[in-house]
């Protein structure tokens, strides 16, 4: 029965492995048995894991018979004792009582020393005694390896973890936790696997993947509740509903936010209440109910007192801050914000918050200068939590939940009526992290952008500049041209992304705008060209810098109203591009001479996801036909692999065409990858393959579904296959924003070679072999063939 309980504990079971000690008690009343005594410490044990630590510590008051003074119901009993303490914030009874945990288990038990390492971590994590933690929390893993405990491993793996996101090493944290997953999962430990699944979600909140973190709090709440652990019921709860919030779903944020309350209440655990209460003011001051926020917060604060945690305390004093400034108690706000800012043990990520809101007081208060050190004292604290970053991919998600603070930074720069320096800071908040692979020898972010001389940009380009900034309050456009920016305000984010949704739902079911009454193409080029068309002549270059939703949305298709509605596309050709510092980079040259081509494409099918493309061999006919046989190479069936790529050397080609299946990643974008021939383990050129093989490419043409990729970032626009070949170095990117059709691709890339050929530029070569299409008496009229592929401007 003993054996089974633990085995229980371990698994996860947390409620069956109740009933069994409950049940071993009841066969052993006598507290002179050595088994009662057992049994006790393993239930003790067990609620202690539950989060009742107050219950747990009532079992412990009695004295072990001295016959087990000097067992391993002895140094459970301490280690217990010494966690719940711990939990309860009474840390200098658990250390009394883990040091004697340790030095019993050293002369008794010296199997469970690595635990007595792993409890004494986790105290000094509840302290922030974050170095001594990471110290204690590698030996115990260390003792777990080498004295074969896999329980001890996943529990130190996922300690390490959590440890690393206090530390703000988010990508580290992720790392560890991973590992204790695939540990946990492997052994069939729910309650770790649950424990793994929501530390993983917090990193991703925290470096604003909101929608990943979510997803993996949902998973570890299940788990919990299933585990019978109520304590991390109530912690993916807390965490779900602040990711509810940031996304603005704030009814779910609230009724989250309440269950998690109500079970922390239940629990009587003070440090849950005051997140939970946290989270409450958070939505309640977001909504405009300042009394309920007020309540809130001076019952977190008297909680403080009990509980107190530098970090959690801090954060208290930051959301008096913004309920003080969104009351208009300007005086009081600065004041707060001021001092958190100052507090030496400040973490990064409310320091840029308390910089940001004390700017915005300034502002509010006329105090210019004042406010503007302080919006660069924000973004400077911003870069340098994201220079240490050390994953691509956390580096993209990380601008998310900063971006708002770029935002309020133009906000106030046009306030003040200098659009040129607001359109330098949108600019600032772009695509920094495919500047940094672009800058050589360093791979580190940049951190200083010089200015760029935009209208030095428009000329170069013999091309209008529409760079877009979709904000919560106020959308702005910059219409750039040789000889003038003109800025110009635009509806709210609100308004346009469900226009842009709609319009792109249209498209995909196959509809033909021009000829639907009432399209959302119509609406949203008054929305977003209209104001601008002016300053575009008929018949001229436009390179566009979108933002948010517009990264999804093919301008060319807009609908430009009049006697005779017509495609925007008859009227511009155009380019996009990430940002305005990347485009100063590239090079308007000329196609190649002599070009070499690198074709890869129509692979072997392994798997029935991807089936064979039927036009495959048809399109890579045509593309390799304007091509000398000396200077192409055709990796095609089975040649088709990832490591022929490689090995191919790719940066010998100017024109680079895979004609194949692609997968674009919604969480995780740097895992979207091209479907080659399997080779190995893998079928897949994943684009985080992609980006670390530099490329000289004059232009890369991925022929694929969702070669663009599905996920905006905030700050580098749709992330994927064609962002990983620009970050490689390519000159211009073609890739599709949706999935393309077998039937007409190869009939437009026919007329792209065409065009390049004839000594086209990719951008004049594309848009008229969209026009060809789109001119057609067929179905490929319809925006659904041929408006998939953008071409994007590099490097």
């Amino acid at each position: 029965m003993y054996d089974s309980a633990w085995q229980r504990t371990k698994s996860g079971d947390l409620v069956e492995a109740l009933k069994i000690t409950d049940s071993g008690l009841a066969h052993f009343p006598d507290p002179k048995s050595e088994w009662h005594w057992r049994f006790l410490a393993l239930k003790s044990e067990v609620l202690m894991r539950q989060g009742h630590y107050e219950e747990s510590l009532s079992l412990l008051n009695g004295d072990l018979p001295a016959s087990l003074a000097r067992t391993e119901t002895a140094v459970w009993q301490k280690l217990t004792q010494g966690s719940s303490l711990a939990y309860l914030a009474r840390y200098p009874q658990a250390q009394v009582a883990l040091s004697q945990a340790q030095n019993l288990a050293e002369s008794v038990r010296p199997q469970l020393l690595g635990e007595a390492l792993l409890r004494q971590g986790t105290m000094a994590s509840l302290q922030w005694d974050l170095r001594s933690a990471q110290s204690l929390f590698r030996s115990s893993l260390q003792f777990a390896r080498s004295h074969p405990d896999p329980f001890l491993e996943a529990s130190a793996l996922g300690s390490l973890g959590v440890v690393a996101t206090r530390m703000e090493r988010y990508d580290e944290s992720i790392d560890w936790n991973k590992q204790a997953l695939q540990l946990d999962q492997s052994l069939g430990w729910l309650s770790l696997t649950s424990k793994a699944e929501g530390n993983i979600g917090w990193s991703y909140y925290e470096l604003g993947d909101f929608e990943n973190a979510l997803a993996q709090f949902d998973q570890a709440e299940k788990g919990a509740i299933s585990a019978g652990l109520n304590q991390e019921h109530v912690l993916w709860l807390v965490n779900s509903g602040a990711a509810h919030y940031a996304l603005r779903d704030y009814a779910s944020a609230q009724d989250e936010s309440q269950q998690a309350l109500q079970l922390a209440r239940n629990l009587n655990d003070p440090a849950d209440i005051i997140e939970c209460l946290q989270n409450l003011a958070v939505v309640t001051i977001q909504t405009g109910q300042f009394p309920s926020a007020q309540r809130e917060l001076q019952e977190a604060f008297q909680l403080s007192k009990i509980a107190p945690d530098v970090k959690r305390d801090l954060y208290t004093q930051l959301l008096t801050a913004h309920l003080a400034a969104r009351a208009r108690d300007l005086l009081k706000a600065g004041q707060i914000y001021y001092a958190i800012i100052h507090a030496p043990r400040t973490p990064t990520s409310l320091r840029w918050e308390a910089q940001a809101g004390l700017a915005e007081v300034y502002a509010a208060e006329g105090k210019t200068l004042a406010a503007e050190r302080e919006f660069n004292e924000a973004i400077s604290t911003i870069a340098k939590a994201q220079r240490e970053l050390q994953h691509e991919e956390f580096r993209l998600s990380f601008l998310s939940s900063s971006i708002r603070f770029y935002d309020a930074y133009v906000d106030f720069l046009i306030a003040q009526h200098r659009p040129g320096d607001a359109l330098a800071i949108a600019e600032r908040s772009r695509a920094q992290t495919l500047t940094a692979g672009l800058t050589e020898p360093s791979q580190a972010l940049a951190t200083s952008f010089p200015r760029v001389d935009v209208q030095q940009l428009a000329t170069r380009f013999h091309s209008t500049l529409l760079f877009y900034s979709l904000g919560l309050r106020h959308s702005f456009l910059w219409v750039i041209t040789p000889q003038k920016t003109t800025l110009l305000a635009l509806p709210s984010q609100s308004e346009i992304d469900p226009l842009v949704k709609s319009y792109r739902d249209q498209v995909l079911d196959g509809d033909n705008p021009l000829e639907s009454p009432n399209s959302p193409a119509s609406k949203l080029y008054s929305m977003l060209v209209q104001p601008a068309a002016k300053l575009i002549p008929r018949n001229s270059r436009v390179i566009l810098c979108p933002d948010g939703a517009l990264n999804s949305l093919n301008f060319e298709t807009l609908i430009v109203p009049g006697p005779a509605p017509h495609y925007w596309i008859q009227d511009v050709t155009l380019t996009t591009a990430n940002s305005l510092t990347l485009l100063q980079r590239s090079q308007s040259t000329p196609p190649p001479k002599y070009p070499q081509l690198l074709l890869v494409g129509d692979p072997v099918s392994s798997d029935e996801q991807f089936p064979p493309l039927r036009q495959a061999a048809r399109e890579m006919a045509f593309v390799k036909s304007y091509f000398p046989e000396d200077r192409r190479r055709i990796l095609a069936g089975k040649d088709a692999t990832s490591p022929a790529y490689f090995s191919g050397e790719p940066e010998r080609y100017d024109y680079l065409h895979f004609v194949t299946h692609g997968t674009a990643s919604r969480t995780h974008p740097l895992d979207s990858a091209v479907i080659l021939t399997k080779s190995g383990d893998s079928e897949k050129l994943y684009a985080h393959e992609i980006i670390t093989r530099p490329l000289h490419a004059y232009l890369v043409t991925v022929s694929a579904c969702d070669g663009i990729g599905k996920r905006t970032y905030a700050g580098e626009g749709l992330i994927g296959l064609s962002w990983a070949f620009l970050r490689a170095g390519a000159h211009n990117v073609i890739a599709s924003l949706w999935e393309v059709n077998d039937d007409s691709t190869p009939v437009l890339m026919d007329e792209l070679y065409k065009g390049l050929r004839a000594g086209q530029d990719p951008a004049t070569a594309l848009r008229n072999a969209k026009l060809s299409l789109a001119r057609s008496e067929g179905i490929f009229r319809k925006p659904f063939y041929w408006a998939p592929f953008q071409l994007y401007a590099g490097s």
